[in-house]
């Protein structure tokens, strides 16, 4: 088995509002040997277009992750059976400087993937997907895109400009980072300029679902959708914050009224057990805006639920923590 130190703290008795603040009080770890699942801070907001603050998101997930535990019960799976996680900290950005910030996320990233280990990012704003896909795509090739997002995040421009949190998806594709064929955006909504807004992520090739869609369809549905659509391909998971409604996720720089409940993307994410994810992230939690803290314990609980998916699966598929030293 892994020597990976497991999820709880050395001393039972140490209360969950004290100690330093890892995700879910994992071990903090910079070492790569026997990994499988690398939580990852990702603490840049370069790329908003409306509320800025995002750069706190990681910090504020961390705080708000100490209660959970290793056990998924929905999906039956302790995760520290079937993997080895661990917080490999904070990624290094330079704030104002989205090319050089890139540059140092694809780095950290890269020597993540490279080694096997499957990264879960905490963003920051959307835009940190880009970087993260091409450190992906270098070992992976094109992988597929499954995207919960209230918006498609493929517009060519925004105010002239090229890399920000609007425009990574098209970027990716131009790039070869994503096969479009292969990927799907879910939950879209709001006001547009233009019906355009939404074409443009169909004429790129990607599956689009509105919020209003997946309702129709409904849950179990929307699942099977997602895994005819990806088949066997290695999967890049993005989830935006602002997928919840407001209500759920006040704290986010784009909220969008008409959203999804916590629950709901629960089960979407449940639902995805068996999809070959190599690397996630979650991002636009914007703790400023945060009532309550609710929006980054929802994040929280929704990353421990992306952990728990990747564990299923590998249950799934006859192997563990023993057996996935790269």
């Amino acid at each position: 088995m892994s020597s990976t130190p497991r999820i709880h703290n050395s001393a039972p008795w140490q209360p969950r509002f004290s100690g330093i603040r890892t995700f879910a009080r994992l071990p903090y770890s910079r070492s790569l040997d026997s990994v499988d699942v690398a939580i990852v801070g990702i603490p840049f907001d370069t790329g908003v277009t409306y509320r800025p603050g995002a750069r706190f998101g990681p910090a504020a997930v961390r705080e708000h992750s100490s209660r959970i535990e290793q056990f998924h019960p929905v999906l039956g799976v302790d995760i520290l059976a079937e993997l080895s996680v661990v917080d490999y900290g904070d990624l290094p950005v330079v704030a104002g400087y989205t090319e050089r910030s890139f540059q140092l996320i694809e780095e950290g990233i890269g020597s993540l993937v490279e080694s096997g280990v499957i990264p879960i990012g905490i963003g920051g704003d959307h835009s940190i997907s880009l970087p993260e896909l091409r450190a992906v795509a270098r070992r992976y090739g094109p992988v597929a895109l499954v995207h919960f997002d209230s918006h498609v995040d493929t517009w060519d421009t925004i105010w002239e400009t090229k890399y920000n949190h609007g425009t990574p998806f098209r970027r990716a594709v131009e790039e070869g980072l994503v096969d479009p064929g292969r990927s799907i955006q879910i939950g879209i909504r709001g006001s547009l300029g233009g019906l355009d807004e939404l074409e443009q992520s169909r004429e790129l090739g990607f599956e689009v679902w509105t919020a209003r869609d997946v309702r129709r369809a409904g849950l179990a549905r929307m699942c099977e959708v997602i895994h005819r659509r990806v088949g066997v391909s290695p999967v890049f998971l993005s989830f935006d914050i602002d997928f919840l409604d407001p209500v759920f996720a006040p704290g986010t720089g784009t909220p969008e009224v008409g959203g999804f409940a916590t629950w709901e993307a629960q089960e979407l994410l449940w639902g995805l057990v068996g999809l070959d994810i190599v690397a996630a992230d979650l991002v636009e939690v914007l703790p400023d805006r945060d009532p309550a803290d609710v929006t980054a314990l929802n994040a929280a609980n929704l990353i421990f639920d992306m952990i728990a998916v990747i564990a299923a699966t590998r249950r799934e598929r006859g192997y563990g923590a023993a057996d996935s030293a790269q």
